[in-house]
């Protein structure tokens, strides 16, 4: 099925959520690999969004679930937060939804969503998001990326994040969610190199298939992984405790 036809059926299936769990849909995006600008051939879709309930499920003794599994096969992966739940992770400093909150592929958003994000920008955490992008690299790292064979999509499972996580300490601020922005980034020209053709590689192969490992990238990982570990070690926390923002925009959108 072609791109075009692709999103018009997410957006189909967003429609058919709201009606079927009477929410309201605030915000839907791409937040995989086709966000990140290194999608396989094979690469599913994985659309997030961010919904509302009527303000009467949120006064009943038993809320209904803060999450929406509504499908997943091998094209479409799609799940959402109840904006309760966003908030809340929002207040953690959850790097996770700033990426969503930031994803170049939208699929639908609203102008009350812009809202709450401006709210939700004074929540972002260096480090609860340094640490983030840190343990990402770091447990793909040890769980893919050690043995005599490697699949190439798990190099890029681990240079995002270590990317993600100098830009953090650079510039104290949600890093960019496409991989081309965190590769303007200075870096060795012999690692830019064989980055740039990993990633003209990686979107023509099956992204399950196995390859020899690459010794410069190899080597930046781990190297990476140790200096980034140290770093974050020595991060104070820095969340903000006070939820009167979010507390205000919440009972807003509800009224």
């Amino acid at each position: 099925m072609c791109e075009r036809k692709i999103r018009e059926e997410i957006r189909q299936k967003m429609a058919e959520i709201e009606e079927k769990e009477q929410v309201r849909i605030l915000h839907a995006v791409e937040s995989g690999s086709r966000a990140w600008g290194f999608a396989s051939p094979d690469s599913d879709y994985d659309v997030r969004f961010i919904y509302v309930r009527r303000k009467v499920d949120y006064l009943k003794i038993q809320e209904p679930r803060d999450v929406i599994e509504w499908q997943l096969d091998e094209v479409l992966d799609i799940n959402g937060w109840d904006l309760k739940k966003a908030l809340l992770q929002f207040r953690r400093g959850n790097a996770t939804l700033f990426e969503w909150s930031n994803s170049p592929v939208v699929y639908k958003t609203t102008e009350t969503w812009s809202r709450i994000y401006e709210a939700a920008k004074e929540y972002f955490s260096i480090k609860a998001a340094a640490y983030h992008y840190y343990g990402t690299a770091n447990s793909t790292y040890c769980q893919f990326l050690q043995g005599e064979t490697v699949k190439y999509k798990k190099y890029f499972y681990a240079l995002r994040p270590l990317l993600a996580g100098q830009y953090i300490e650079r510039f104290q601020c949600p890093p960019p969610v496409r991989f081309d922005e965190l590769m303007k980034m200075d870096m060795p020209m012999e690692l830019r190199r064989a980055i740039e053709e990993l990633l003209e590689l990686k979107k023509k192969t099956d992204e399950k298939e196995l390859n020899a490992p690459i010794p410069v990238i190899q080597a930046f990982i781990q190297a990476e992984i140790a200096r980034q570990k140290e770093y974050v070690n020595g991060l104070a926390d820095d969340r903000k405790n006070d939820t009167t923002g979010l507390d205000a925009i919440f009972l807003d959108v509800l009224e």
